[in-house]
């Protein structure tokens, strides 16, 4: 059991939204401090570990800048992520650049900062080499399993998922890579999103474990290091269990001592590329209840809507919702709770037992801190929200304003469409 809490207070959030009207995402620094301090140690045991943080959970140079701080470096997989990261001063090995079907513009501004390019098709080879005019002296491969290894809801069976190379592929790509030049190689996986079973990501590892020792011994590759990707879960419902650091990381070890020791590659350096573990639970989307509507079911309004949180609408994902002030009321009511897109898709709670909601109630949803606001869109003519982040000293920041209809009219040409005939 995970108790689901939120850093303010219902006068403390009512103060705020005079300044910064919801919705808002609100984002606590000393929590993900705190939650990235927990994930180093407890993975220090193992060679040369780095934590990229995948930039697509939540986009922000406020949030990159803290996690850099902390000495992770960053996965990227677009043009945009990589500019974001070099703003906040990530360049070279601290970038992971991992992409599918990658254009060539991408491929040269990962050259351009040194990243570490993750390539995930052996075709992507020639590409790169036709894009950038060479191979850089490190490579990584993405492996995808197929139905050697089960995947999850999320991301999907492996066999269906468009990542990665075959068993096969994966071979011939090092040899080839090896034999145009490239000196230093990686290998990657990601077959699992937020998985919360650590037995399951202590087996991911060994299998990269074991591939490494054949690539030794197939091609005669010594791996610099394996990637096992950022799958790590969150518990999103009060009654499930968070995955522990630390089991993890010695179950990793364990599987590192009894495969790659033995083989004579140690050390092997060990990279993850989590998101979701590492902002989601520390992020909250804030809304107000405006609305309430009586039909076949009891509906309340609030002005957020799925344009500011898409996961419930997108796969009906659970995220837990608390009414500021009433944490400790009874769930005497039962309530679909929606936003005001015309999709009947936009709801974040479906038949969901809570208090009893006036109009101009505050309500948080829980754990929006990674594919929160990061997957927010325009349908509707929506603006996306303001982004806040709470410092350990109790000071709010906004980093990010809310979006304006300017904004959302700044790519069309209004006065060519007025005289348009």
């Amino acid at each position: 059991m995970n108790s689901k809490t939120f850093p303010l207070s219902r006068e403390q959030t009512d103060r705020i939204s005079r300044d910064y009207p919801t919705p808002f995402h609100l984002y606590d620094e000393a929590a993900i401090r705190d939650n990235a301090r927990r994930l180093t140690q407890a993975f220090s045991t193992l060679p040369g570990f780095r934590e990229y943080f995948a930039v697509k959970a939540t986009p922000n140079p406020f949030l990159l800048r803290i996690l850099a701080d902390e000495g992770f470096g960053a996965d990227c997989s677009s043009l945009a992520e990589l500019r974001l990261c070099e703003t906040v001063g990530l360049t070279g090995e601290r970038i992971m650049f991992t992409s599918n079907e990658t254009p060539d513009n991408e491929f040269r501004e990962a050259r351009r900062l040194g990243a570490i390019i993750n390539l995930d098709d052996i075709t992507l080879i020639d590409a790169l080499i036709a894009a950038t005019g060479s191979l850089p002296d490190t490579l990584c491969f993405r492996y995808n399993p197929g139905a050697a290894k089960a995947g999850n809801t999320i991301i999907g069976r492996p066999e269906e998922a468009k990542y990665g190379l075959t068993r096969d592929q994966l071979f011939e790509a090092y040899a080839r890579a090896r034999d145009l030049g490239v000196k230093t190689f990686g290998l990657h996986t990601m077959v699992v999103s937020n998985e919360l079973d650590e037995q399951y990501h202590i087996e991911t590892a060994r299998m990269l474990f074991e591939l490494a020792v054949e690539l030794k011994d197939r091609l005669g590759i010594r791996l610099a290091f394996i990637n096992t990707g950022g799958g790590i879960g969150i518990p999103y419902r009060p009654e499930e269990k968070p995955l522990d650091y630390p089991t993890l990381a010695r179950g990793a070890r364990a599987a590192y001592d009894q495969v790659i020791v033995p083989a004579g590659l140690d050390p092997l350096s060990y990279h993850m590329e989590c998101g979701r573990a590492i902002t989601g639970p520390y992020g909250w989307l804030v809304t107000r209840a405006f609305r309430h509507k009586e039909t076949y079911r009891s509906y309340i309004g609030v002005d957020a809507s799925m344009a500011d949180l898409m996961r419930p609408g997108m796969y009906g994902a659970y995220h837990h919702l608390t009414v500021l002030g009433k944490e400790k009321a009874p769930a005497t009511h039962t309530y679909d709770v929606v936003g005001s897109l015309c999709e009947n898709s936009d709801k974040f709670a479906i038949q969901r037992p809570l208090p009893e909601i006036e109009m101009g109630d505050l309500l948080v949803i829980h754990d929006t801190g990674a594919h929160g606001h990061a997957m927010g869109y325009n349908y509707n003519g929506k603006t996306r929200s303001a982004e806040l982040l709470l410092r350990p000293d109790d000071s709010i920041v906004q980093i990010r304003r809310a979006e304006t209809l300017d904004d959302l009219f700044a790519t069309l040409d209004l006065p060519a469409a007025q005289s348009f005939k």
